[in-house]
């Protein structure tokens, strides 16, 4: 089992990469960690380096503001862009990187690329929710814009994805909408019901965004637009919440001393709530693994989306998802 990681990619970047490349090496000797990216740079950040610990030289980094397509076209040495062509010619099962979100859906479609049936791949992050399950929701800015048989696949590869990673037997598909109603929503997602009841899953019908994060369904369907719209504000929901939190409990000698009784309780609802315990997002449809991580992921995070990878190759997610589309 091989994965390699874009150690270049980040806001961290090399260090957390380099950091959580090593630490999933050192739990996982089953597993050959593969870091991309300068040599120099990631060997003066290794106090060691394991057997199953391979450094791989690239010359050149796709920057947060870099154009995706010129980029990934032009920069053929670019650590993501050598991580990409490593799984695309069988020299590694997968590959993660939390760098430049157009970068690596570019590289996804041209150097990976798609599987045979799949018309676009969709980013597939966990979003966290009340029960601590979270949903598996996608596509969520992947593509801006999606037509119902979009739809359609993204609902069949989320459910395979949340069933053959996640453990979830008969995962409940939801279809994101503004009432539950079936006739209710725009075109697209009027277009999109009757397609996914005809699909091979459990449709539960459409589900309200105020309802997602009471666990109401597994999975949530969504086109690329409404669906960033919707991560976008319950994570700065989510920030403004605790920020009000912490300036209540210290107002006075009185809040800091109840702030200081429930802190480990609200810790515990902050872990609930951190995009970091889930590793990072897959994009699915591609004809290899691919993770997306946060752009803020420290080495936890990085060590997380290394074990969602080897989770992902021994339930064999890519193969099974091409012989669900291709029939």
């Amino acid at each position: 089992m091989r994965i390699a990681i874009d150690a270049m990619g980040g806001d961290h970047a090399p260090d957390t990469n380099v950091l959580g490349g090593l630490e999933a090496a050192r739990e996982w000797k089953d597993t050959e960690i593969i870091l991309v990216g300068d040599e120099a740079r990631m060997k003066a950040l290794l106090p060691e380096i394991p057997s199953n610990l391979t450094l791989v030289h690239a010359s050149e980094v796709i920057e947060p503001e870099d154009e995706p397509v010129r980029s990934v076209r032009r920069k053929k040495d670019a650590s993501m862009v050598v991580a990409g062509r490593m799984v695309k010619e069988g020299l590694a099962e997968a590959m993660i990187s939390a760098g430049n979100t157009g970068a690596l859906m570019t590289t996804g479609l041209l150097v990976v690329g798609r599987i045979k049936g799949i018309e676009r791949p969709a980013l597939a992050p966990i979003i966290p929710t009340i029960d601590g399950k979270g949903v598996l929701a996608l596509d969520l800015g992947a593509n801006m814009d999606a037509s119902p048989e979009h739809l359609a696949q993204y609902a069949l590869m989320g459910s395979i994805y949340r069933e053959k990673v996640q453990g979830v037997s008969n995962p409940r598909v939801g279809l994101l909408n503004v009432g539950t109603e079936a006739k209710k929503g725009n075109e697209l997602v009027k277009e999109a019901y009757p397609l996914l009841e005809a699909l091979p899953i459990q449709f539960v019908g459409n589900v309200e965004a105020r309802d997602v994060l009471n666990g109401v369904c597994d999975v949530l369907v969504c086109d690329g637009f409404a669906g960033n719209i919707l991560l976008k504000s319950m994570e700065g929901t989510a920030a403004g919440i605790f920020s009000l939190l912490k300036q209540q409990f210290s107002k006075s000698l009185k809040t800091k001393l109840a702030a200081a009784l429930i802190m480990p309780e609200l810790r515990g609802l902050r872990d609930i709530m951190d995009y970091k315990e889930h590793g990072g997002a897959p994009l699915l449809g591609l004809n290899g693994l691919v993770i997306k991580g946060h752009g803020s992921s420290d080495a936890g995070a990085i060590k997380n989306a290394v074990r969602q990878a080897r989770i992902a190759i021994e339930g064999k997610l890519v193969s099974s998802i091409s012989q669900e589309v291709i029939g």
